[in-house]
């Protein structure tokens, strides 16, 4: 198991809700807990081969994501004009059809109902995610790569 995968597994258990998690495999051994308050993951992990040098690095990586939270907050009462797009399955979120091609849709960009906003990747397919309404994107709520769930807000589009 890499850095990057520690990452987008921290990642997705902040941002799921579970309250603890543990993985094994091999010689390496993870648990992650969530505290309620602030959904910061608290991450203890044993490795007994010498990649231990780089799990040191995970929390790092971790914490800017529970601080990212706080603030919507206070950005959902500027939301309420809004749409918020939303993931229709469980998946991987990707911005951009391949890694060399440029994002489907930045913030500011104009798009017609129907077109495509992101594709999000289930069981090795991916899936197209198009635009419920007509309008301009405000914000987008997810990182590129990361983990989704189903009905977790992905765009917010000002309809106007």
């Amino acid at each position: 198991m890499d850095l990057k995968e520690i990452q987008n597994l921290i990642k997705f258990v902040s941002n799921s809700g579970v309250a603890e998690v543990k993985l094994e495999t091999g010689d390496i051994k993870i648990t992650i807990k969530t505290t309620v308050e602030g959904n910061t993951p608290e991450i203890t992990y044993v490795q007994q081969a010498p990649v231990a040098q780089a799990l040191p690095q995970a929390p790092v990586a971790a914490a800017p994501a529970a601080p990212a939270a706080a603030p919507s907050a206070p950005a959902a009462d500027d939301s309420a004009k809004y749409v918020t797009i939303k993931s229709p399955i469980i998946g991987t979120f990707y911005r951009k059809p391949s890694p060399d091609k440029s994002p489907f849709v930045e913030v500011g960009a104009s798009v017609g109902k129907g077109d495509v906003l992101c594709v999000i990747e289930a069981m090795k397919l991916f899936n197209e995610i198009e635009s419920e309404v007509s309008g301009k994107i405000v914000k987008i709520l997810v990182d590129d790569m990361s983990p989704v769930e189903f009905d977790q807000p992905l765009f917010l589009v000002d309809p106007s």
